[in-house]
C-alpha cells in the first residue's frame, strides 16, 4: 500500500512539474510586439516564404511559391516607426511545382531570369495599426524585372521568443501587386493581372 502511494505522489509530482515547465516554456514567448527585442534580425530561409496566387483562365487560381529567400529585419519596438525591412528574392528559385512552367517563368515571356536574377523590396515607412498595435502596414519598393513601383504589405505579428538558443520574431503578411505594372504582360488578359501575395517570415536576432 505505501509503495503505491509513493508512486502517486511520484507520478502526480511529474506531472505537475510537466504542467510548470510547459507553463514556463509557453509564458517565455511573447504575442505583445512592445516586449520584442529590439535589434537586427535575418530570416531564417527555411521558415520563409512568398506565395503567390494568380487567376488561371477563370477555371482556378494557379498557386506557386519564391523560396530561398534573404531578408534583413531592424526591429525598434519602442519607435515602430524607426524599424526596417529589406529583402533579396532569388528568381531562378521560383517553385511552381511544374518542371515546363518553372522555364517558361524564368524566360522573357515573365520573368526574364538572365537579365534580372533578383527581385528586391526595400522598406520606406512602416504605419502602425491604431487600433491593433499586432498590425502594420509596410510601404516599400519592390523591384522585378527592373522596374520598381511602390507596394504596401499588411503584416501581422505571431509571436517571438527564445526557441533552442535563438531568439526568434514571426510575422506573416499579404500583399496585392499587378505584374502587368512591371512589365509582365503575358497572357493578358486570360491570365490573371493581379497577383496575391502571402508571405511569411521567421527572423532569427
Amino acid at each position: 500500500m505505501r509503495n503505491t502511494v509513493r508512486s502517486t505522489l511520484i507520478a502526480a509530482s511529474a506531472v505537475t512539474l510537466l504542467a510548470t515547465g510547459g507553463v514556463v516554456a509557453q509564458n517565455a514567448f511573447t504575442k505583445n510586439p512592445a516586449e520584442v527585442r529590439a535589434g537586427d534580425y535575418r530570416l531564417d530561409s527555411s521558415h520563409g516564404r512568398i506565395t503567390w496566387k494568380i487567376d488561371h483562365l477563370g477555371f482556378s487560381d494557379y498557386v506557386g511559391q519564391f523560396v530561398n529567400v534573404q531578408a534583413q529585419l531592424k526591429l525598434d519596438p519602442a519607435n515602430p516607426a524607426n524599424s526596417s525591412l529589406t529583402a533579396t528574392i532569388p528568381i531562378a528559385d521560383i517553385a511552381p511545382n511544374d518542371d515546363a512552367l518553372k522555364r517558361h517563368l524564368l524566360n522573357a515571356d515573365f520573368f526574364d531570369v538572365e537579365k534580372h536574377p533578383t527581385a528586391t523590396f526595400t522598406s520606406t515607412r512602416i504605419v502602425i495599426d491604431a487600433s491593433d498595435p499586432d498590425e502594420a502596414d509596410v510601404y516599400g519598393n519592390l523591384t522585378l524585372k527592373g522596374v520598381t513601383r511602390e507596394v504596401k504589405i499588411e503584416v501581422e505579428f505571431n509571436q517571438a521568443g527564445e526557441m533552442r538558443g535563438q531568439y526568434r520574431a514571426g510575422f506573416d503578411g499579404e500583399a496585392t501587386i499587378k505584374r502587368s505594372d512591371f512589365g509582365i504582360t503575358y497572357g493578358l488578359p486570360m491570365l490573371g493581372d493581379e497577383v496575391k501575395l502571402h508571405i511569411e517570415g521567421e527572423f532569427i536576432q
